[in-house]
């Protein structure tokens, strides 16, 4: 392709990356989404909540009438002004910063959810880290420990926690990628820990059948957040989804009534250990 193919101004951030910073701005504040009370008065905790897919689902469930409390690791403006969307809904938000890779730090964020909201009814596991390689010779031992503590690790830490706590009925939607379901030559840690969160979705699906509580994942393609200018950067964040049939990346706004529905028991009542892929037109065998 030639630079008139761009589809974003080159630009690069330190991670985890910050919204205000990004060019052009992502469509994350669902501006244009009307709720009907299809989570009215539930409580939800969306871990990555800060920005991005997170910030979309987050002001969406508000829309929809749930109170919801953010988990993220220190990017306070976006969750801020994640916050204030929020709040314009007349919906309740708890901000909770810290470092998920750390058990600790994931049973906290429940305790702190039930705490603040008087209890937890659907969660979204949603944080990931990523850091594109030539070669598997590139990641080092920390790196590999890093990406699976961070999109897998904390996924059990947080839903081992918040299961003492839901009740019968509840849903949890986690957060898969295109990469889980066909591999990355230059994510390969990143992938692999994707394909867990697949097998993860469809086991706890099948342990929790008997309490009602649907468990279920989304698994975007490219989709522009702070994570891409962060973790890519330079030619690889300026041509980010030109390799999809649709020729463009995704806007959170268009991933996160995926986590509507599967956190709506009026839409998803019969759905469980399920997979929703907006992966803009490109079509998997299987």
């Amino acid at each position: 392709m030639s630079d008139d193919d761009q589809t974003f101004p080159v630009q690069e951030q330190d991670y985890p990356g910050t919204t205000d910073a990004m060019e052009p701005r992502p469509a994350d504040e669902m501006a244009n989404y009307t709720g009907r009370g299809l989570l009215e008065g539930k409580r939800a905790l969306i871990t990555g909540g800060d920005s991005g897919i997170g910030k979309a689902t987050a002001i969406a469930f508000a829309k929809e009438g749930a109170d919801v409390a953010i988990a993220y690791l220190c990017e306070d403006d976006d969750a801020r002004q994640t916050a204030n969307l929020i709040e314009k809904e007349g919906r309740r938000a708890v901000l909770l910063p810290g470092d998920l890779s750390v058990e600790d730090q994931c049973t906290e964020v429940v305790r702190r959810t039930v705490e603040e909201l008087g209890g937890i009814d659907i969660v979204v596991n949603n944080i990931a880290y990523q850091n594109p390689v030539e070669s598997l010779g590139e990641i080092t031992t920390e790196q590999w420990d890093r990406t699976f503590r961070t999109n897998i690790y904390s996924y059990f830490w947080v839903t081992k926690a918040a299961l003492e706590h839901m009740p019968d009925g509840g849903a949890i939607v986690n957060s898969g990628s295109i990469n889980g379901l066909r591999g990355n030559k230059s994510l390969i840690d990143y992938s692999a820990t994707k394909g867990a969160i697949l097998a993860f979705t469809y086991s706890m699906a099948q342990s929790l059948v008997e309490r009602r509580i649907r468990v279920n994942c989304v698994a975007p393609g490219p989709v522009w957040t702070p994570l891409i200018p962060a973790t890519m950067g330079g030619e690889k964040a300026a041509k980010f989804g030109q390799q999809t049939p649709m020729n463009e990346a995704a806007q959170p706004d268009e991933i996160a009534p995926s986590y509507v529905f599967f956190a709506a028991e009026q839409l998803s009542s019969y759905y469980s250990g399920e997979v929703l892929a907006p992966i803009g037109g490109e079509t998997l065998p299987g």
